[in-house]
């Protein structure tokens, strides 16, 4: 890689524990060529997931709760960005940007790994893997061991029925069954925060969006900005306006 190119990276959401590591291993043994150069980066915060599959060059960043403290590695042409998987995801995704921007990298792609034995046995969690699927190219379905089909078949038609471009794949033995097809880097997600050509909205002085072809502008003084993703937006006294549960209570103890 020379120094004009960019290194290609891929954000993994998911909860601790739900196998990430191993799967980041499985797609870099069959999804890469030997001329690549992968590394991972993990948060300094989670506990080690063993897996049998050694993960190549491991770096560490660190999240302050308003920041990622980290790198980019030196002449990486592939890196892995494992989210803390205790941490809300779209906080994380939030600084994310920036910070990727400023790292000099271009998104690859987005997945999210769905623990598939935590989400049937916790309802209220849905609306934390909503989010992470709507920020998803490709959704990885693991830990399916022991959990009901019909579960299974629930958990796809909801997103079915939203017509979703998203990529929904079975996980067998840590392993998906076509790596290359999953590390495509082909957008597929509903987000368009890493878009580089981005919708764009009218507002009024409030910061509301205002509606042209309506009317609804007047004669008041509006301003184009970026729309912005409906996980992002925040209201008035700072709290989001699509919250998410604390997956931490959901997770056995560090």
């Amino acid at each position: 890689m020379n120094s004009a190119e960019k290194p290609l990276v891929y954000l993994i959401l998911g909860t601790a524990g739900s196998g990430r590591r191993a799967l980041v291993a499985d797609l870099i043994e069959g999804g890469l060529a030997e001329t690549d150069r992968p590394a991972v980066l993990v948060s300094d915060a989670e506990n080690p997931e063993t897996t049998a599959t050694p993960l190549p060059r491991v770096d560490y960043w660190k999240w302050t709760g308003a920041l990622i403290e980290g790198s980019l590695p030196e002449e990486a042409t592939h890196v892995f960005f494992v989210t803390d998987g205790r941490t809300n995801p779209v906080d994380q995704i939030e600084v994310f940007k920036p910070w990727l921007e400023a790292q000099g990298g271009e998104l690859a792609r987005v997945f999210c790994v769905i623990d598939c034995q935590l989400a049937e046995k916790n309802p209220p969690l849905l609306a934390w893997f909503d989010a992470c699927v709507h920020f998803s190219d490709v959704v990885l379905l693991n830990r399916r061991e022991g959990v009901e089909n019909k579960w299974l078949s629930d958990f796809q038609g909801r997103f079915k029925k939203q017509f979703l471009p998203t990529l929904f794949e079975f996980v067998k033995a840590d392993r998906v069954r076509n790596p290359g097809l999953v590390l495509e880097p082909q957008a597929r997600r509903m987000s368009h925060l890493f878009d580089e050509d981005q919708d764009w909205m009218l507002t009024d002085a409030e910061g509301e969006e205002v509606d042209e072809q309506d009317g609804t502008a007047g004669d008041e003084e509006v301003e184009l900005v970026p729309e912005e993703d409906p996980y992002l937006a925040r209201r008035a006294g700072g709290r989001r306006v699509k919250e998410i549960p604390h997956i931490a209570e959901f997770l056995p103890p560090r």
